[in-house]
């Protein structure tokens, strides 16, 4: 880690707030103005919206993120977590991977730290439930689901079988309609080679405590999408939700029970919990409450954006929503972080702030490939799509929304060649203990248990 004199811009969280923010700092920036610090435990930032499709195969993981320190060459980039703030002594201290906690003085601060899966304390949900927010989350449900068919495939027990070909996901949001229609494509398509193991052998469970998916698409869009997953073949259980699923027995609130070896959360998010110890103002539901100009309220040397933050949505109030706030998506991720970003620079530089305001243009979900939905908004006019075009507006909004030219490319290509090969259906189960085998091999052979030789029969 540097140390300099000049003011130093703390940036907390290498997310899609973060790196955006930080590289908007940094282009509006004058040489030498100030240091720009980014602190994440991870050395990446990764675009979520992708995990549904790294999980079936269709992007390669390593395109789902964007390493910091490369996007970023003019920051200082740290690997560690921000455990507390004093805001009087302006002050962070930070907790590296290695080593003991230290200080860490800024000047001003930009607080995006996202969120993270919204959990109840439902029993057997910690040892059995896999998350989404993560590109280790989305790989490892790849490999769980394929390592599932393996032992369908090689098994004569039925009731090992039965577990292993059902799958139960709950939360009926983008995370949770997208991962489950890409997870069935992904295991119908596998399926084709196996001998044991059909399509119609597979259970796909879907639960959501609300009466409706997608409720950002819409109603009549929301509908489609219960109806196209139900035509693959997969169940849909709404207005309730999961009381258990200790070793992987699922106990529903509608009655129905079911063993399962794959159990996927993806019930909504929540604001990072580490904002408590950072001094700041927060609202009802744990998020940072911000002035519609991204400053945190009662300050004018922090400010917030993103999942993790409060921030009043002008454009719904202008329309007559009374206190509307922006939903924790990219689309206002995005805009805000660049805002964010123009208005460090003019706080630094003393001029006046610029409020946030973004109508909503529309969302978009994929379910699978060539399968998707589309509300795009234009004025007051509400285009919907559904099918193959609406996919293809999936793609390509999301396709130019991931950071860096670097990225996009790859993704583009990762998709033009899905287009002319089939989809990869290798396992890789063993990238969870890599070191398995060799500790096998190399740990020291077991002593040989000397038994005493027989005795000789004794002759008179």
């Amino acid at each position: 880690m540097s140390t300099t004199e000049r003011p130093r811009i703390l940036v907390v969280g290498g997310g899609y707030v973060g790196l955006y923010a930080a590289r908007r700092i940094l282009k509006k920036m004058r040489y030498g103005e100030a240091t720009v610090t980014v602190v994440d435990p991870r050395s990446y930032m990764t675009y979520q919206p992708f995990l549904p499709e790294a999980a079936a195969g269709s992007i390669s993981p390593r395109h789902v993120v964007v390493p910091l320190r490369r996007v970023l060459p003019k920051a200082e980039v740290l690997t560690g977590r921000v455990t507390t703030i004093d805001q009087d002594r302006k002050v962070a201290t930070v907790a590296p991977l290695v080593g003991d906690a230290y200080e860490l003085p800024f000047d001003y601060l930009v607080v995006a730290l996202g969120a993270i899966s919204r959990t109840f304390p439902i029993p057997g949900l910690a040892e059995q439930g896999i998350g989404m927010k993560g590109i280790e989350e989305a790989i490892g449900l790849r490999n769980h689901v394929l390592e599932q068919l393996d032992k369908a495939d090689s098994t004569t027990d039925e009731d090992v079988r039965r577990k292993a070909l059902t799958f139960v996901f709950v939360g009926g949001g983008f995370a949770g309609a997208e991962t489950i229609g890409e997870v069935e494509d992904l295991a119908r398509d596998a399926a084709k080679y196996y001998n044991n193991v059909k399509r119609e052998d597979m259970r796909f469970i879907l639960v959501d405590a609300a009466d409706k998916i997608l409720p950002e698409v819409g109603p009549k869009l929301g509908a489609y999408g219960k109806e196209h997953l139900e035509s693959r073949g997969v169940e849909i259980y709404l207005s309730t939700s999961m009381d258990s699923c200790v070793d992987g027995h699922v106990v529903l609130k509608n009655g129905l029970e079911v063993d399962s070896s794959t159990i996927v959360w993806t019930a909504g998010v929540k604001p990072n919990p580490a904002l408590a110890r950072y001094g700041l103002p927060l609202g009802p539901r744990g998020h940072v409450d911000t002035a519609t100009t991204l400053q945190v309220q009662g300050t004018d040397y922090v400010w917030a954006a993103g999942d993790n933050a409060q921030v009043p949505d002008l454009a719904a109030r202008k329309a007559g929503v009374e206190n509307a706030w922006c939903p924790p998506n990219a689309q206002h991720a995005l805009r805000q972080a660049k805002l964010l970003g123009d208005n460090v620079i003019s706080g630094m530089r003393g001029f006046p702030q610029k409020d946030y305001s973004h109508a909503n243009k529309g969302a978009v979900a994929g379910l699978g490939v060539h399968k998707g939905v589309a509300m795009i908004v234009m004025g007051k006019t509400k285009i919907k799509l559904r099918g193959r075009l609406a996919w293809y507006m999936h793609r390509g909004y999301h396709g130019m929304a991931m950071p860096t030219w670097n990225r996009k490319i790859r993704v583009f290509a990762d998709w033009t060649l899905q287009m002319f090969l089939k989809r990869e259906v290798v396992s890789l189960g063993a990238i969870e203990s890599p070191r398995e085998e060799f500790y096998e091999a190399a740990k020291p052979a077991p002593a040989p248990v000397s038994t005493p030789a027989p005795e000789k029969a004794k002759t008179s």
